[in-house]
């Protein structure tokens, strides 16, 4: 390895959360590497979300399920990228895919995980990823030990255009005083979605109580959203916005609430990354994968009986394989709530500050 590099890519083409979790090692990277050009591949779509992020010289979607998709379009892709003038490549992601893309650059330096078994033969350096061991944050920043860059993640923030920001202030301001919570019943996987009626019952509670609530999803969530809001007493007073932001707006509009109700998903981490106060469920997935909300004011909740089925995957699935779900039914309405009036109660006290 080089003391100093010019041009890094840095791959992690996975889900959203999981380039959102590279953040840190992003930051660590400019830190080392002050004078280079940092260039980010991810997912085609997700690309947006990292658009304004000062550490980066370059963000890149690759369309790995559509106009990509297919070994052949990955060899072309790195091929093309190895003529790009990138001297150090590093890759977070472990798949075949990825691998192919990687060894296809005949960038000189590469540096990956090694495992699975055939990445020894991809990479010039290995390190071990330490999945048992360490979070997923830590396991990234992993890939900085031959580079020289500490295991300690620094302060970063998600940045994005200063229009953005003002847009959802504004509107936040029209919401008048009070905390606002916002609610995401969504996830990529069925499993980890906590019930529908749950939901709505907070949701309730939550507008009986005196508190705000704004409904967020993707697009193609808004169906679901709507499911949950047609269960809900106090529909009528819960601004629905799913479907209706991008990415960026989505965080920016993130950024400005007091809680946020979620499932394990990819806006979980939009959220926790902008410290913002988080309530998490996690039923099929555990804390030990390493992928829950970091920081002090997140909380994740869990079924509080020991079931021997979990976890059932490190993702979840469309179905339980037990037939009764009970790692997501076994969370109350009741856990929930109280802990997103703690969450509440702690910012009306900072806003009185």
């Amino acid at each position: 390895m080089k003391d100093n590099y010019k041009k890094i890519a840095l791959w992690q083409t996975a889900f959203l959360g999981d380039a959102v979790l590279t953040l840190p090692f992003i930051k660590a990277l400019a830190l080392r590497f002050p004078d280079a050009e940092i260039h980010l591949f991810v997912r085609k779509g997700v690309e947006p979300l990292f658009a304004g992020q000062p550490e980066l010289a370059g963000v890149h979607g690759f369309d790995k399920r559509g106009a990509q998709k297919g070994m052949g379009a990955a060899r072309s892709f790195g091929a093309e990228l190895g003529r790009q003038g990138f001297d150090l490549w590093i890759s977070a992601h472990t798949s075949m895919r990825s691998a192919v893309v990687s060894i296809s650059t005949g960038i000189k330096d590469r540096i990956g995980y090694d495992a699975p078994w055939y990445n020894r033969f991809v990479y010039s350096k290995t390190v071990k990823r330490r999945f048992e061991e360490k979070e997923e944050v830590e396991r990234l920043l992993a890939l900085g030990e031959p580079l020289g860059i500490p295991g300690t993640a620094p302060d970063v923030m998600l940045e994005f255009p200063a229009d953005k920001i003002r847009e959802a202030e504004d509107f936040f301001k029209g919401l008048g005083d009070g905390p606002v919570v916002g609610v995401h019943p969504g996830s990529t996987w069925a499993t980890k979605k906590w019930p529908e009626q749950s939901f709505a019952q907070v949701i309730d509670k939550c507008i009986a109580d005196g508190l705000k609530v704004i409904m967020f999803g993707g697009p193609d969530e808004k169906e679901l959203c709507r499911s949950v809001l047609s269960l809900c007493a106090s529909a009528d007073r819960v601004i629905d916005l799913s479907g209706k932001l991008g990415l960026q707006k989505l965080a920016a509009y993130i950024r400005q609430l007091d809680v946020y109700l979620t499932n394990d998903s990819g806006p979980m981490h939009i959220a926790w990354i902008q410290k913002v106060p988080v309530v998490a469920m996690f039923g099929p997935t555990i804390r030990k994968f390493g992928f829950f909300p970091r920081g002090e004011d997140s909380t994740v909740l869990e079924s509080p009986e020991q079931l021997t089925c979990r976890p059932c995957g490190l993702h979840g699935g469309k179905t339980c394989p037990e037939k009764h779900h009970k790692c997501m039914t076994d969370i109350t309405v009741e856990m929930v709530f109280n802990e997103i009036l703690q969450k509440a109660e702690k910012g009306r006290e900072n806003e009185d500050v």
